[in-house]
């Protein structure tokens, strides 16, 4: 208790002490955006085989993989991760960014990310202060960043993230953290039909699959977290700017027009600027 009060007494130490939490919570993300996807493919896998009856073969005997065992290696070499090799952005300055066993670089993105789950962790106590809405929108806020990362990568929001964020927005509304239970459940329902309309629509018109139905799971999320009044300014935003970010890839880095953009990132970066400072761009706009 004698921390949680001089926590919500003292800002500085506060913020320093969401840096840090931030710093160790985009550590273990690195470790989900890397292995969910993995684990989701060799579960799709067995499923696989087991409708269609047919034999695993080597695969039934795989050792476990989880977001937990086996410990973090190499890929290259296979050295194991120490603990004192695994400090958030420190270990990799102090590594040179190289592995310390062979010297294969390590991916800038790993600290990276470390430092982004940091700063969007301080931006978000610095809005919302001690108390039960930082803590939620903290969750909210690490639940998006591997959403991103592995949309990104795989065009891919799996259901065990997007699922407990919509489940999670509609339990927070009963206590009314941040909306009403009537405003959060009309969101989930108009930001999972807005996208599913859209994508019908367009789907009639080209006979093309123009998103995922992931996609529409997140925006229902979204909708629970900030109310159904939010989802013109997240929809607005992550269209404008996924927009504008596909016509500089193209004009820029010759990106294949036909080549899909992942929308996930654009609607989930939307939606956490939408619960922090929603409010205020629409009573700006309004006035």
């Amino acid at each position: 208790m004698d921390v949680l009060l001089l926590l919500q007494t003292s800002p500085p130490l506060l913020y320093v002490t969401a840096g840090i939490l931030g710093l160790m919570v985009g550590s273990f993300l690195n470790v989900v955006i890397h292995r969910l996807p993995i684990i989701l493919e060799r579960q799709w896998s067995r499923q696989c085989h087991e409708h269609l009856e047919i034999d695993p073969g080597a695969s039934a005997d795989e050792p476990p993989f989880n977001l937990v065992r086996p410990a973090s290696r190499c890929p290259e070499c296979g050295h194991r991760i120490r603990a004192l090799e695994n400090i958030p952005v420190v270990s990799y300055l102090f590594l040179k960014g190289q592995c310390a066993s062979c010297g294969t670089r390590i991916p800038v993105r790993y600290p990276a990310i470390e430092l982004v789950t940091a700063m969007a962790s301080v931006m978000t106590v610095v809005h919302f202060g001690f108390g039960i809405q930082a803590a939620a929108a903290l969750l909210f806020a690490w639940t998006i960043i591997p959403l991103c990362m592995i949309d990104y990568d795989y065009q891919l929001l799996p259901d065990s993230i997007t699922l407990p964020l919509l489940w999670a927005g509609l339990a927070l509304s009963l206590w009314g953290v941040f909306v009403d239970s009537h405003s959060s459940i009309i969101g989930a329902i108009a930001g999972y039909l807005s996208l599913w309309l859209v994508f019908h629509l367009f789907r009639l018109a080209t006979g093309k699959e123009g998103m995922g139905f992931g996609d529409f799971k997140l925006l229902a999320a979204i909708g629970a977290w900030t109310g159904w009044q939010a989802l013109p300014v997240v929809i607005l935003f992550s269209s404008v700017v996924g927009a504008v970010t596909g016509i500089l890839l193209i004009l820029l880095k010759g990106h294949d027009r036909n080549q899909p953009l992942p929308f996930g990132p654009f609607l989930a970066i939307a939606g956490w600027i939408t619960l922090l400072w929603g409010q205020d761009i629409m009573h700006f706009y309004l006035q």
